[in-house]
């Protein structure tokens, strides 16, 4: 049961991570970028934490419930403005043009 929990944990932080991924790369705003580094330190440490869930669940879980507090991304620009709730689970944003692009 333990490893279907980090499992899932991880799968979560790695979704989010991608979708972040996909919004910074839309719009351009630097705190998307930041969340998903954050968001691969996050997986990478939820990662560890579901392989060593096998020789001792608990310091693994405590592995996945440190990468959790380590994905939590902070504020962040308003990127929908009229997006159905598929567009915003996916990630799908306008795309914004940014000011070097402008003048060229």
């Amino acid at each position: 049961m333990y490893i279907e929990i980090a499992m899932f944990a991880y799968f979560v932080v790695l979704f989010l991570t991608l979708r972040d991924v996909r919004i910074f790369k839309r719009t351009g705003y630097r705190s998307y970028r930041t969340g998903a580094m954050k968001g691969l330190a996050a997986s990478s440490l939820v990662l560890i934490g579901a392989i060593a869930v096998e020789a001792n669940p608990e310091l693994g879980l405590l592995f996945v419930l440190i990468g959790l507090f380590i994905n939590r991304k902070g504020v962040r620009e308003r990127v929908f403005t009229s997006a159905g709730t598929l567009d915003r689970f996916l990630g799908k944003t306008d795309y914004v043009k940014r000011k070097s692009q402008q003048n060229r």
